[in-house]
């Protein structure tokens, strides 16, 4: 899919549908979160399994909302 179409279509359900903005809101918190740990110098081995944790749930979440979109845009072609 062309990437405008994608972001286009992003922007739609962030308007339109609110599992795919639940889904969003948490990815970007954990976002936030592994931007501030990964701005330490050094990580404690707990933080680096807080690092491996979220980026996991990152991932998980990113699936999900890509598989809204997939399933969006079956609905849309059908």
């Amino acid at each position: 899919m062309e990437r405008n179409a994608q972001e286009e279509l992003k922007a739609h359900l962030m308007a339109t549908h609110e599992e795919f903005q639940k889904l969003a809101s948490q990815h970007l918190e954990f976002a936030h979160k592994l931007d501030a740990l990964e701005a330490l110098p050094h990580l404690t081995q707990e933080q680096e399994l807080e690092e491996t944790r979220l980026k996991k749930l990152k991932l998980r979440l990113k699936d999900q909302m890509e598989a809204i979109m997939s399933q969006y845009r079956s609905q849309q072609v059908a």
